[in-house]
């Protein structure tokens, strides 16, 4: 089988997600992963799947764009290599960054950037900007990978040091933690 990942834009609307799932479904393909979400009013959607070894990315995505003309989505799909991509041999534990303050330009690339000095990677991020100087309507959440191996006191440092620098309340919990307080 051949695994294939394919990213889906557009304006949101009912009927999406059954229209992509439908020619996935129509063309044997099994869906293996889905990460779906609206951003503001935006449909963006992402689908693993895997399918017959004979399976074409570009037939696939003439096949889902024929099906979903009337949506007007943008689709892309690509083959995946077969073998997982390992960032890192060692072994990693989940945690969860949250930021609030300002909304500026650079806030998620700087944040970033401490992450990837420290070897840390980031699993999923959510922000939410509203404008303003109000800190709770501007919250940033990154899960991320920590390596087991990390110095966590440098790291918690350096995303202090430059949360001060940029007027952000920086968070950095071990994601179990950060479960069970938010928990409702």
């Amino acid at each position: 089988m051949k695994k294939f990942i394919i990213s889906v834009l557009g304006k949101d609307r009912p009927g999406i997600i059954a229209a992509v799932t439908q020619v996935l479904f129509q063309h044997d393909f099994n869906i293996e992963d889905v990460s779906q979400t609206i951003l503001q009013n935006e449909f963006s959607g992402i689908f693993i799947v895997t399918g017959p070894d004979a399976g074409d990315p570009q037939i696939v995505c003439r096949a889902l764009e024929n099906t979903t003309v009337d949506l007007n989505l943008h689709i892309h799909v690509k083959a995946m290599d077969a073998a997982p991509y390992q960032w890192t041999t060692a072994s990693r534990e989940p945690f969860v960054i949250t930021t609030r303050g300002p909304d500026r330009k650079g806030l998620v690339a700087q944040i970033t950037a401490v992450l990837a000095a420290h070897n840390v990677n980031v699993t999923q991020l959510q922000a939410v900007f509203r404008g303003g100087n109000a800190p709770e309507r501007n919250v940033m959440i990154y899960e991320v990978d920590i390596p087991a191996d990390s110095d966590l006191p440098k790291l918690r440092a350096a995303l202090n040091a430059k949360g001060a620098e940029l007027g952000l309340e920086v968070n950095l919990q071990h994601k179990n933690i950060f479960e069970a307080i938010n928990r409702i």
